[in-house]
């Protein structure tokens, strides 16, 4: 890539006591949100979360109820959306299907009266490799290429801020996630401020340097994709980020490195340093790829928790990985991610198992997850196996 072509760096997003009101319902409780410049940042988040409405104020597209609104420095608040530093990618394409690819990325160009469009047009199609096809109509294009083409055409703009909304969508699996590698690559390359919005946990995690994983108008956590994954703080994290096992119980005992609770007569403990309670009635959290399913009984030592004579109530195969549900008496169930080593499953549909986790991979959160975690299971069960698979490829 030619240097010079494209911005050298994009420029900081803050948003300061945003709130965003509809009638009848609030979209935004309260957002404060710094995004430093040139990084990859991913607002993630279910439907109804506010997380589109973020981006479309941050485009102009919508006005906020309070707040303000700072692109690198700069207060454009009250600025109408041609004027900001910004260009959006969507899940639709939005390509003209008069003009050829290389026309569609010097639109605004030409538009603008910015010199030499048509080169500049070239250097972003090389960017997304898509050059040779510079003379081709988009209907000629398949998704993936008609979706690199709309990222050459709002790199091409040179914009501070990089916003795309769901832009991987409409994509199928495979595609996907070439694109995730790509978008990633794209973003390193030009140096521009990318603000993300999805709702796939997946992508975020995949692309991101920094996720916010958004619920009900508000951030519930924000940080590093591993610092999430690993320690999740409220139960809407924990379930949303992937799946996790919840166990909430009373503490029986603590020292100076580790916290106890007990779940039906099973004694569960997790380092002090990966709790975010360590008092009263705390809720204990483990990663279902990180336990181990045993065939015959096993006993709890100071490396490992263990629950005994479960009953295997679901088997699901899904390439990679096995999805084991497990239902322990007085614990409910418990879903096991087994790599798949061997032929045919580790244990079969009915079979009694233990299963155990090293101490030092469980959590503890900050909420009581009793109500919300029923609905997550619920909203998350049908892609469990996705999930396990994706994990296992990672």
């Amino acid at each position: 890539m030619a240097t010079g072509t494209f911005a050298e760096r994009g420029a900081d997003l803050e948003l300061v006591g945003i709130q965003k009101r509809f009638p009848g319902f609030t979209a935004i409780e309260e957002l404060d949100l710094l995004i430093p410049a040139g990084s990859f940042f991913a607002l993630l988040g279910p439907s109804g979360c506010g997380k589109t409405t973020t981006l479309r104020l941050v485009a102009g597209l919508e006005e906020p109820t309070a707040g303000r609104i700072l692109i690198g420095g700069k207060d454009v608040t009250d600025t109408k959306t041609y004027q900001r530093p910004v260009n959006t990618v969507f899940q639709s394409y939005a390509l003209f299907p008069h003009m050829t690819i290389l026309e569609n990325v010097a639109f605004g160009l030409k538009r603008r009266k910015i010199d030499d469009p048509m080169g500049k047009a070239h250097e972003a199609l090389r960017l997304v490799e898509l050059d040779h096809v510079a003379n081709r109509k988009p209907a000629q294009l398949s998704g993936g290429q008609q979706q690199r083409v709309a990222l050459a055409r709002a790199v091409v703009n040179r914009p501070a801020l990089l916003l795309l909304d769901e832009p991987l969508g409409a994509l199928d699996l495979k595609l996907r996630r070439q694109m995730q590698l790509e978008l990633k690559s794209i973003q390193t390359e030009v140096g521009l401020t990318f603000l993300h919005v999805t709702h796939d946990q997946e992508e975020a995690m995949t692309m991101a340097d920094t996720v916010a994983v958004m619920n009900k108008g508000r951030i519930e956590q924000m940080g590093a994709p591993e610092e999430l994954y690993e320690l999740p703080r409220t139960s809407f994290v924990a379930n949303f980020l992937g799946q996790s096992n919840l166990f909430t119980g009373p503490v029986v005992s603590s020292n100076s490195t580790s916290v106890s609770v007990e779940v039906a007569g099973n004694k569960l403990t997790v380092p002090k340093e990966r709790a975010a309670r360590t008092e009263g009635t705390i809720t204990v959290g483990i990663r279902p790829e990180k336990m181990i399913l045993h065939t015959e009984k096993v006993a709890a030592d100071s490396s490992r928790n263990v629950l005994s004579e479960g009953r295997v109530i679901d088997v699901s195969f899904s390439g990679v990985s096995t999805q084991y549900i497990v239902d322990f008496a007085g614990v409910g169930n418990v879903v096991v991610f087994a790599q798949n080593m061997v032929f045919g499953p580790v244990a079969h549909l009915g079979a009694t198992v233990s299963v155990s986790w090293p101490i030092e991979r469980g959590f503890v959160i900050e909420d009581n997850p009793e109500e919300e975690s029923k609905f997550v299971l619920d909203h998350t069960t049908t892609s469990i196996a996705t999930q396990a698979a994706g994990a296992g490829a990672e």
